[in-house]
């Protein structure tokens, strides 16, 4: 072929191709201009808009010291580090990360940039000041620096059971940084906003969007620090003095619900509740852990048959140490030959005899000779509608709601309402029968505990939660447990205790606990509990105490948990300032 001729053929090849380009090009922009259009005008929109949250600051937490409020709970200035992995280099990041935050890293730098799209990603928090500081002086491209606020606890391990902590995804968790944390958070806001190729936000746009963050409440508790703190401190030496490992102790005003005191131990940092190796610690035992206090409940035994008018602390039976119900031989703990034969109800809870509380369950059916459906009904009534047994009190915390068996089914129902006069069969927190335990002595009404103070910054939280106050037994029934709880510490005087001018009154609970769905027989697990109230002699009680004393593996009697009793109630009269009555 003649050269002028492939020339020629070649130029003709190359003008179709470049036609057809032409056509291919052209289809394609007609194709994104009219059925893409939106689409890419979106996608442009997102590499020019900057979307940043504007991190709401979190309310902190204050006690009361006597009537003035005091914080434990703060946040401070610190720094979350902020990358667009689309501009910062991987290399850059890892040497931030590798030089000064490593233990502040929160995110995974390979699935970071392995993320299509991802424009902004916080891959460190909480670094204090002055490793931002650093981070800045080292003149790393790209690599931004945003403030916020970090928790502190600045008394470490005080109240950490109570307060709980938050963790490094800002979330509350346990005690009241969980259970308030919806107010304690706030609300964050938002920037939207067009922004230039470095990411930084222009003051051009009709889409700009700023919608400020709603700061947290400041939350004052009704907990009294210097209280709370001294308490913690006598329980950690009571734990040192017996073979209990762990404690739990509960101070509230018995006419108002209001609590005081709610002390866990032992404590841990929640400023490093990461290197906590066991969740346990994180448990608040008052309210989240329900248990069997075991004799403490003969008080509401005993509550119920009196305003039932079925009997007074006179009212006599034959006791012989044991009751036989359901072909089961149901022991007293106090099988002394003097107590053998016709005793009061009052010797009866001063004894604490199982035989005692089991006839009171046999009076509320109108049959002194057996158990019988309408004791056990009465009974039932008595536990989980006005003691409010098995359920959550209301309190502002998390809490468990515990067990109350039915009176009408399952096997061995006589059996099982008999052991519940004792604390046995059942599951009830702390805080449950200490609410139950202020109804017996208060005058006889129930009242949802609280853990906030009336103050100002607390009302919106108060105000949302449902209070109830119910007159559950008459003035007589409490005025006569009153006395005989009185009568139960009259061979228990020491420590200066019941001294003259003051009124204290109290009672026992030593639990079994269950091993392989049966009561462990051998005793060497025991839990024991005391609860009691403090008054200036003649007048309402002031205070109830509740204490709690265990151990795995561990038997630990109430003599324990009443010891601790007496050394707090020592400690409360002098620092509440309870003066003595008339002697």
């Amino acid at each position: 072929m003649p050269q002028n001729k492939q020339v020629k053929h070649r130029l003709t090849i190359l003008r179709n191709i470049t036609l057809v380009a032409l056509v291919i090009i052209t289809a394609r922009l007609f194709f994104i201009q009219i059925f893409e259009h939106d689409a890419w005008v979106a996608k442009a929109n997102e590499q020019h808009t900057l979307l940043e949250t504007i991190t709401a600051k979190r309310g902190e937490i204050y006690m009361m010291d006597h009537d003035e409020p005091v914080a434990v709970v703060l946040n401070q200035a610190a720094y979350q580090i902020v990358i667009d992995p689309t501009v910062t280099k991987k290399e850059d990041a890892e040497k931030v990360m590798n030089t000064y935050a490593k233990d502040y890293q929160v995110a995974n730098l390979d699935e970071v940039y392995n993320q299509e799209g991802l424009r902004y990603a916080i891959i460190a928090k909480n670094v204090p000041r002055e490793t931002a500081e650093e981070i800045a002086k080292s003149e790393i491209p790209a690599i931004w620096l945003k403030k916020n606020n970090q928790r502190v606890y600045p008394e470490g391990e005080f109240a950490s059971g109570l307060l709980g902590f938050v963790n490094n995804e800002g979330l509350g968790q346990y005690g009241v940084e969980g259970s308030l944390n919806e107010a304690l958070a706030g609300k964050d806001g938002l920037i939207k906003t067009t922004s230039d190729v470095n990411n930084v936000a222009l003051s051009i746009g009709t889409d700009n969007i700023k919608i400020p963050a709603s700061d947290g409440a400041n939350i004052v508790l009704s907990i009294d620090r210097s209280l709370e703190k001294g308490i913690e401190e006598l329980t950690a030496e009571a734990i040192d003095k017996t073979a209990a490992t762990n404690a739990s102790v509960l101070v509230m005003d018995p006419n108002t619900g209001k609590i005081l005191t709610m002390a866990n131990l032992p404590n841990y940092d929640p400023n490093n509740y990461s290197n906590v190796k066991d969740a346990a610690a994180f448990n608040n035992y008052v309210t989240d852990i329900p248990y069997e206090p075991a004799s403490i409940c003969k008080n509401f035994a005993f509550s119920a048959a009196i305003n039932e008018g079925k009997m007074t602390p006179d009212t006599t039976y034959f006791n012989q140490h044991y009751e036989i119900v359901d072909e089961w031989k149901i022991w007293n703990a106090e099988q002394r030959s003097k107590l053998y034969g016709t005793l009061t109800m009052r010797d009866a809870l001063y004894w604490s005899l199982n035989t005692g509380s089991i006839y009171a369950l046999k009076l509320l059916g109108d049959d002194p000779s057996r158990i019988n459906q309408q004791g056990r009904e009465k009974l039932f009534d008595y536990y989980y509608n006005k003691f409010r047994l098995g359920h959550v009190t209301g309190v502002e915390l998390a809490e468990a709601e515990g067990f109350i068996p039915d009176p009408n089914e399952g096997w061995g129902r006589d059996s099982t309402y008999a052991n519940l006069t004792f604390g046995q069969n059942l599951s009830i927190t702390m805080l449950q029968t200490a609410t139950a335990f202020s109804a017996v002595v208060n005058g006889g009404t129930w009242r949802t505990p609280s853990v906030l103070a009336d103050v100002e910054s607390n009302k919106e939280i108060i105000d949302s939660t449902e209070k109830v106050e119910d007159k559950i037994l008459t003035d007589e029934t409490s005025a006569m447990m009153r006395e005989m709880l009185i009568n139960n510490r009259s061979y228990k005087k020491r420590g200066g205790i019941d001294r003259a001018g003051y009124d204290v009154g109290g009672k026992s609970g030593t639990a079994q606990v269950v091993r392989d769905g049966a009561y462990d027989d051998s005793f060497s697990e025991l839990v024991g509990s005391y609860i009691g109230f403090v008054a200036t002699s003649g007048e309402m009680p002031e205070y109830i105490i509740m204490t709690k004393m265990w151990g795995e593996g561990k038997s630990i009697s109430s003599s324990d948990a009443m010891d601790l009793f007496d050394t707090l109630s020592n400690y409360l009269i002098d620092y509440m300032k309870i003066k003595p009555g008339a002697v």
